[in-house]
């Protein structure tokens, strides 16, 4: 009684679920840095995610070359002279020695196919980086004696602030970045400055040419399409976040599939809205331009007023703070930063969009596997208890003896932690909306559930063995409902975990049937082996008595699972 009324398999089945969930979100490039959030991953609403490297192949390569007097998309052809030539070799100047970043790359690798040798050796003299308020970066270059030559690339409205230029020239220069972005390139602009005097300490104090602008393609990677839509399917807003050019953002949104009715929010957009505005805002809104690492936490803040559970990806130190906000903090594996990484919930290994998604649908999955198996956990418990007491109290024989009940022990815990931890997910699950965000894993709904189930095994063995003593010897009567117990488990732990539409004999489903198998022959030697039977005190039923404990079985652990089938059969064409 005290063992059926304590049901210690909780604490293993969440432990066993969580476990095993990790490991199968590890094979698919996922690794999970806080086991709690596997079971929050299922009821994501909103999926914050970066441009670069996630939804596109961060494989970036210079596609155009623009400048006041000349044009050209870059191919196989021969490499460009004149005013091109030296806007490349600036760019050059502009990009770090030793690059990491994919831009920086793709200028250098260009400029030394075209023009081996023609950027500046060494190290640089000075060296800006970028920053919230200046969006560009800057190196100054030492020629022969005091001449040096100073470098700037990056976005265009800064580099347009560096040249001081009018305001036609920046709307004109505006014209044609819109059009090079609307072909869905990033683009950057470059500038230099020469002189023999020292550089000053503020770059802004010098003025700038301006010297072209420089198109780079990034394409969105090939699975991102297919997997935003399963996305969108399962009620999932995918927004999402860049700091390139608004026109730029728009093309890559479009060309993956993202929602671009609501426009696109700017960085400066956002940091004038007050949050209740912001929280209204990103109601509609799904591609954000122009936006600083610091901003994504006023995003994710946004997000959650609204009522949303968000996941944000992120790879810098600044997304820190964003990552620990969000309900799950995903990192970037391959190029996020370790600070990134420790703040993160999870981490992709492959920084695939697609593998977000994948982690979505398995933490559907296992939310529901798990409810599954907690609901069963409590409803074979109630037979159990039931049995232990209720002969008794009505005056019959006993029942369950200790050895009964470790029996069922045995067969129960192997069933509760792995088989309904490897039961296939609902072929639906991927379109269904979100679970609500304050719906209990095990509620009152769940607990009905089980007792009804629990009740319904309880009556149907409780019934044959009252029944079975009035005719048969007590030994023979307790074998037939001790049968009809542990086929009765074995029929409603198949009853709850089959929902997937999955075949019975599905692989999935092996542990399943290896469990009932062996419970199946342990069972057979203990109804007729004289030692077995002696310790277990039952005896071999009658043939018809048997029959009647195996349809008692059937009928009482699996009329849920017809009743389901029922009811969720699709009507006849």
């Amino acid at each position: 009684m005290a063992i059926a009324l304590i049901p210690e398999e909780f604490p293993m089945v969440l432990a066993v679920f969580l476990a095993l969930g990790a490991w199968r979100l590890a094979t698919h490039q996922v690794l999970v840095r806080r086991s709690a959030v596997i079971e929050a991953l299922g009821g994501a609403t909103v999926l914050c995610v970066d441009k670069t490297g996630t939804l596109t192949e961060n494989r970036m390569q210079v596609a155009r070359l623009w400048s006041p007097h000349a044009e050209i998309a870059v191919g196989p052809g021969p490499p460009p002279a004149g005013e091109l030539a030296d806007l490349l070799r600036i760019a050059a100047l502009a990009s770090a020695v030793r690059p990491v970043d994919p831009m920086d790359k793709a200028v250098r690798a260009l400029a030394q196919s075209w023009a081996p040798g023609a950027e500046a050796p060494g190290e640089p003299e000075r060296a800006w980086p970028l920053q919230a308020d200046r969006m560009a970066m800057i190196q100054v270059w030492r020629g022969a004696g005091e001449a040096r030559e100073a470098a700037a690339k990056g976005a265009p409205e800064a580099v347009f602030k560096l040249c001081r230029l009018t305001q036609d020239e920046v709307a004109r220069l505006t014209r044609v970045v819109h059009a090079l972005a609307d072909q869905g390139l990033r683009v950057l602009a470059v500038a230099s400055a020469g002189g023999t005097a020292a550089f000053p300490d503020d770059p802004s104090a010098v003025t700038f040419d301006f010297r072209g602008l420089v198109g780079f393609l990034d394409p969105v990677r090939p699975d991102v399409p297919a997997a935003l839509v399963e996305a969108r399917s399962a009620g999932i807003a995918v927004v999402m976040i860049t700091g390139d050019h608004p026109a730029t953002a728009l093309a890559i949104a479009r060309a993956a599939g993202i929602d671009v009715t609501g426009g696109v929010l700017l960085g400066t957009e956002l940091a004038a809205l007050p949050d209740e505005a912001l929280a209204d805002r990103l109601r509609g809104v799904r591609v954000c331009a122009r936006i600083t690492p610091d901003q994504k936490l006023r995003i994710v803040q946004g997000f959650k007023a609204a009522g949303e559970v968000v996941a944000m990806t992120g790879d810098g130190v600044n997304d820190a703070p964003a990552l620990e906000t969000a309900h799950i903090g995903i990192a970037m594996g391959r190029k996020g930063t370790d600070v990134a990484r420790e703040a993160a919930d999870l981490v992709l290994m492959d920084d695939s969009f697609a593998s977000i998604v994948g982690g979505v649908r398995l933490g559907r999955r296992i939310f529901v596997n798990l409810r599954k198996a907690l609901v069963y956990v409590t409803a074979i418990h109630v037979p159990i208890a039931g049995l232990a007491l209720i002969p008794i109290l009505l005056g019959q024989p006993q029942l369950l003896f200790p050895m009964h009940v470790v029996f069922l022990e045995l067969v129960i815990d192997p069933i509760c932690a792995m088989v309904f931890e490897a039961e296939p997910g609902s072929l639906d699950a991927m379109r269904r909306p979100p679970r609500k965000r304050d719906e209990a894993l095990f509620g009152p709904t769940q607990l009905r559930l089980a007792l009804v189930q629990g009740l319904g095994v309880l009556a149907g063995v409780l019934g044959l063995y009252l029944w079975a003593l009035s005719r048969y010897p007590q030994a023979e009567a307790r074998g037939a409902a001790f049968l009809a117990l542990v086929v009765g488990n074995l029929v409603l732990a198949l009853a709850d975990a089959a929902s997937g539409g999955a075949p019975l004999f599905t692989a999935r489903r092996r542990i399943y049937w290896i469990i009932a198998g062996a419970a199946g022959a342990v069972l057979a030697a203990v109804l007729t082996i004289p030692p077995l039977e002696a310790a277990f005190k039952v005896a071999t039923p009658h043939s018809g008595l048997w029959l009647i404990a195996l349809a008692v079985a059937l009928v009482s652990g699996g009329w849920f699972g017809v009743a389901r089938r029922l009811r969720t059969r699709p009507p006849a064409r």
